[in-house]
C-alpha cells in the first residue's frame, strides 16, 4: 500500500457565489479593513511587528536572542520559602540553574568576567609566561579591582592557591606534615585545647567545614615545627658561642666549667622566645589566625604551610611570647586615626576610649574575629596582596564607617565593644584612600611593626 502525496486544498469562489449579496458584503468588509490599515500605516509608520521583522532582516543575529520572558526569569529567579515539588518548578534555560525538589532555585553569578577567571586559572596551573613580577602585579591589581570569585559561603577553589603564591609559601610534602602529627601532643597542647573550642563557636559556616580535631592537629603540628626551629637556633647559637670562646677569649678557655655553662645559657636565652625575632611556640590568638586557613584550604597540609609561612614571615611579632607586635599595632591605630580623622580621634580620647580597649582583638586576629567570615576572607585577600600591615588602616576604616554614631554617642566605648559586621569592599576602598595621608616616617613604622 503506497502513501499518496499530500493534497493541496483550493477554495475556489464561483462567479455565482460572487454575485450573492452575502459574498459581496464580505468583500466590502475586507476592502474597508485593508484601506483602514493602509491609511493607519501611512500616518503612523510601520507597526511594531513590521519594525521587528525589518530589523531581523537587517541584522539576523537579533533573532537568535532569547525572549524577554526567559531573560526575566534568568535575572530574577523565584525564591520559595517552602519545599517545592517538580510540578511547580520554574524551568530555566540557563545551565547554571539547578532545579531540585528540595532546594529553591539559586542563580550564582560570577563576581568577575569569564576571561579574567580563565586567565587566573591558567596562571595557577601553568605559572607566569614571561615576567614573574609583572604577573604578581597583575594578580594584586585583579584582587583589588575585581575581587576573588567566591560563593555565598566565601568558598573558592582558587583562593588557597592565590594565598600560597602571595605568601611565597614553598611546597611541602604531605609526609612531612604527617610526621609532625604523629609526634602527638606538643608542649603547648593544653593551651591549644583550651582555645580550640572557642574558635568561631557561633559560626555555622566554619563549624560545618572545620572540626576541632583538625584545628588541634594543625596547631600542634605548627607548635612542633616552631619548637624544632627554636631548638635548632639554640644549638647553632651555642656552637657559635663555643667557637668564639675557643678562638678569641682565652680567659674563658681556662675558666671553670660553671662559667662556660653560664655563658652558653645566657646566649641561648637571648635567641629564644624571650627575645630576638623568633616566634614562640603558641600564644593566644593563633587559633583564630589559623582558622581561616583551614576553612579555605582543600587539605590540612595546604593550610599548614600557608599558616606557618604567615606567622613566621608576615607577622612574627604577633606570635612572640610578649606579643610586642600586637601592642605596637594597637598604638599605631591611635596614631593613624589621629591623622586621618583628628576629630573622631580627639573625641574618643576625651571619653577615655583608646585603641587598647577596642582594637586588641582586631589587631591580633587581622579582623578575623569580626563576622561575617566570607567578608574576612576578602579582606585577607587584600592584606596578603599588599601587606598585612594594612590591617591597621582597615581598623581605622571601620571606625570611620561608624563615625557619626560614635560622635553622637555619649559612651562610644559601649558601641566599640563589638564592631559592626564587616563590609569588605567598603573597608578596602576606604583603606586604600587612607594610605596617601599617612606620613612616610609613620608608614615605615607601620610596615615593620609586626616583625
Amino acid at each position: 500500500m503506497t502513501s499518496s502525496p499530500p493534497r493541496t486544498v483550493h477554495h475556489a469562489i464561483s462567479s455565482q457565489q460572487l454575485n450573492s449579496p452575502r459574498t459581496a458584503g464580505r468583500l466590502r468588509k475586507l476592502q474597508s479593513a485593508q484601506q483602514l490599515s493602509s491609511n493607519f500605516a501611512a500616518s503612523n509608520g510601520p507597526s511594531l511587528i513590521s519594525q521587528q521583522r525589518q530589523q531581523q532582516q537587517r541584522n539576523p543575529s537579533i533573532s537568535q536572542n532569547p525572549p524577554i520572558t526567559s531573560q526575566f526569569h534568568q535575572r530574577s529567579p523565584q525564591r520559595h520559602s517552602r519545599t517545592r515539588s517538580n510540578s511547580d518548578a520554574v524551568i530555566q534555560s540557563s545551565s547554571k540553574v539547578v532545579v531540585s525538589p528540595r532546594r529553591s532555585v539559586v542563580v550564582k553569578k560570577p563576581a568577575v568576567p569569564k576571561d579574567a577567571r580563565h586567565e587566573l586559572e591558567a596562571l595557577m596551573r601553568q605559572g607566569p609566561k614571561d615576567d614573574v613580577s609583572l604577573a604578581l602585579q597583575n594578580l594584586r591589581h585583579w584582587i583589588l579591582c575585581d575581587g576573588m570569585d567566591a560563593d555565598n559561603d566565601g568558598m573558592s577553589h582558587l583562593r588557597i592557591y592565590v594565598w600560597l603564591i602571595l605568601l611565597n609559601a614553598p611546597p611541602i610534602a604531605t609526609d612531612s606534615y604527617l610526621e609532625l602529627t604523629r609526634r602527638g601532643p606538643s608542649p603547648a597542647h593544653a593551651k591549644i585545647c583550651n582555645d580550640t573550642f572557642r574558635t568561631f563557636k557561633t559560626n555555622p559556616l566554619f563549624k560545618r567545614r572545620v572540626t576541632d580535631n583538625s584545628l588541634i592537629r594543625l596547631l600542634n603540628a605548627v607548635a612542633w615545627k616552631l619548637h624544632d626551629a627554636k631548638q635548632e637556633r639554640i644549638t647553632d647559637s651555642a656552637r657559635s658561642t663555643n667557637a668564639s670562646h675557643q678562638q678569641g677569649r682565652p680567659e674563658v678557655q681556662n675558666a671553670a666549667p660553671a662559667l662556660k655553662y653560664t655563658n652558653d645559657t645566657l646566649t641561648a636565652t637571648d635567641g629564644s622566645e624571650a627575645g630576638g625575632c623568633s616566634p614562640g611556640i603558641y600564644v593566644q590568638g593563633m587559633n583564630v589566625l589559623c582558622a581561616p586557613f583551614l576553612y579555605v584550604a582543600r587539605s590540612e597540609p595546604e593550610a599548614f604551610v600557608a599558616f606557618h609561612r604567615f606567622i613566621t614571615k608576615e607577622c612574627p611579632g604577633y606570635v612572640r611570647g610578649a606579643m610586642d607586635g600586637v601592642h605596637k599595632g594597637i598604638a599605631l591605630v591611635d596614631r593613624c586615626l589621629a591623622i586621618v580623622d583628628p576629630k573622631l580621634s580627639a573625641y574618643l580620647l576625651s571619653k577615655g576610649v583608646q585603641a587598647e580597649i577596642y582594637a586588641f582583638a582586631s589587631v591580633l586576629t587581622m579582623c578575623a574575629g569580626t563576622p561575617p567570615l566570607p567578608e574576612v576572607l576578602h579582606i585577607w585577600d587584600f592584606l596578603f596582596a599588599y601587606g598585612a600591615h594594612l590591617n591597621i588602616l582597615c581598623i581605622c576604616a571601620q571606625l570611620m564607617i561608624i563615625r557619626e554614631d560614635l560622635l553622637a554617642s555619649s559612651s562610644p566605648g559601649k558601641l566599640l565593644r563589638s564592631f559592626p559586621p564587616l563590609d569588605a569592599k567598603k573597608i578596602i576602598m576606604l583603606s586604600v584612600g587612607l594610605v596617601p595621608r599617612i606620613p612616610e616616617d609613620l608608614y615605615e613604622v607601620l610596615v615593620h611593626h609586626a616583625q
